[in-house]
């Protein structure tokens, strides 16, 4: 009977001890399509070498960011050894688990049901493949011509057939295997007891997103605001009740190769009022970033995409500008050196597709307290709609901002106007290579077709050489940078303003 009773006391040893949650999870979430998990676990340890099992993580952490410890600093645990395994029970691990065996397949024919026995002689490997080679190799890129989707090969009454000949019949399961993603730990522990250890791991397949709806009066450039934040999680895992903050800024992380698609959201949330409790979502500055918590907990489901109300304005004024940029050029065309080859070309930037007769609308605001603005605004969606005579929301353009800090200006591009109009031709052009000067003249037109005079910046670009001059203008201009220069000019109802200027290039 002692014999029996030790032998049960090692057996009880040898299992391990199952992880619990103990309070609900607090996630950082990244707008970089990952996050920072971290929960505590309600452990009960003995002195020494204990075996751990936890099954509430998600399908995609990154084992190596694995952080076990007591938040107290009074225990002392390591980890001596860890196993991650990320594939649960699955149709697909089933056959690779009884893959040489055989088991039964339940086979339907219109209203009869029959049960058929096959052996799984390649139980697939659930990744496609190139069908077009002889050795199946991994495709990552299913949409690639001759490339499939492994299918499993059945042995069926000795006959060899592609795909499954029915719904799959598996056996009980071994008592062993997981249902959820799990990590097993082998742990040493200083001293025995419980503790209530704190776990923190970066997981994939979680991000966030702002979205900001402006709002415009029928008449006039005093404008309100909403923003939401937008969470989607494909961790494979469900985080109930769970602490959230949301961090912004330019992380530098590694990416594994996730991607996200997230539909566009439509305009919700009413504007104006006074809100009786608390902001939905509070901001504070951390390190190099701006880190915003969601002062309520709230349940993110697995492929749940999830919006919350983080900022509202009202009130704040915005500028409407009109911009004729008539012969801006691609930068890209001067990333392989051919500065030589493309200054000197006489129909470079004054013809092809760098022309244009549109004029772009931009919107402009301060992000400022005295503007009703002032708080850090993270890279997002701005939409803009105006109401029209009958009081409805036009939706009249979109575009996205970068973070923005307060007391900075934003300048977004929504469209561009339809009655107004611009035309840009070259007058005369110069040039001689060996002594190192270009010359050219520009006459530039700009059309008002509407009811109101408006103000309009035309822009141009000097891309010839690293010195230029401009050597006569019929319009006052302000130099923006090295190689640009705006006229702004007022175009009355129905009018038309001509800006005739010549420039010097040298090199």
């Amino acid at each position: 009977m002692r014999g029996i009773n030790s032998l049960l006391l090692l057996l009880l040893l040898a299992l391990p001890c199952f992880a619990q949650n103990a309070l609900p999870p607090a996630l950082t979430i990244y707008n970089q399509d990952f996050a920072v998990v971290r929960q505590q676990l309600r452990l009960d340890l003995k002195a020494g070498v204990n075996k751990v099992r936890f099954d509430g993580t998600t399908a995609q952490l990154e084992p190596d960011s694995v952080v076990l410890r007591d938040p107290t600093g009074k225990r002392v645990l390591q980890i001596l050894e860890q196993n991650y395994q990320a594939d649960p029970v699955s149709q697909q691990t089933l056959l690779e688990l009884f893959a040489g065996k055989t088991i039964d397949f339940e086979v339907t024919h219109g209203d009869k049901t029959d049960v058929v026995q096959g052996r799984i002689v390649r139980p697939g490997s659930g990744m496609p493949h190139y069908t077009r080679v002889p050795q199946p190799q991994p495709c990552y890129q299913p949409t690639l011509p001759g490339c499939a989707p492994e299918e499993p090969l059945i042995e069926v009454a000795g006959k060899l057939q592609f795909g499954s000949p029915g719904r799959p019949l598996f056996p009980a399961l071994p008592q062993d295997t997981n249902l959820k993603p799990t990590l097993d730990w082998i742990l040493q522990a200083d001293r025995g007891g419980p503790i209530d250890a704190e776990l923190s791991y970066v997981t994939g397949g979680m991000t966030w997103e702002a979205d900001y709806n402006v709002i415009a009066p029928t008449k006039g450039d005093t404008l309100d605001l909403v923003g939401w934040v937008t969470m989607e999680n494909r961790t494979g895992k469900t985080f109930d009740n769970a602490r959230i903050k949301l961090m912004a800024g330019d992380v530098s992380k590694i990416q594994p190769g996730f991607t996200t698609a997230r539909g566009m959201n439509g305009f919700a949330g009413a504007i104006g009022g006074v809100i009786s409790s608390g902001p939905p979502v509070t901001e504070k500055a951390f390190d190099e970033y701006h880190l915003y918590t969601l002062e309520r907990p709230a349940t993110l489901r697995d492929r749940e995409t999830k919006q919350v109300e983080f900022v509202r304005a009202a009130g704040f004024h915005a500028k409407r500008i009109y911009v004729y940029d008539g012969g801006r050029v691609d930068p890209s065309r001067f990333q392989q050196g051919n500065w030589e080859y493309l200054r000197l070309q006489r129909d470079f930037g004054t013809s092809g597709p760098e022309q244009t007769t549109k004029i772009m609308v931009m919107q402009e605001f301060k992000n400022s307290e005295p503007n009703h603005l002032g708080m850090p605004l993270p890279k997002g969606r701005l939409r803009f709609y105006r109401r029209d005579d009958d009081g409805a929301l036009q939706f009249i353009g979109e575009n996205t901002i970068d973070h923005t800090p307060r007391d900075e200006t934003i300048r977004v591009y929504t469209g561009n106007a339809f009655d107004l109009a611009g035309s840009r031709r070259r007058t005369s052009f110069r040039s001689d290579q060996a002594q190192g000067w270009v010359d050219e003249s520009f006459e530039i037109k700009v059309r008002n077709h509407k009811k109101e005079p408006v103000d309009v910046t035309i822009t141009e670009h000097f891309y010839r050489g690293s010195g230029w001059d401009v050597t006569s203008s019929s319009t006052k201009y302000e130099k923006k940078d090295s190689h640009t220069v705006e006229f702004p000019v007022t175009i009355q109802p129905d009018g038309e303003q001509t800006v005739i200027y010549s420039v010097h290039y040298t090199w």
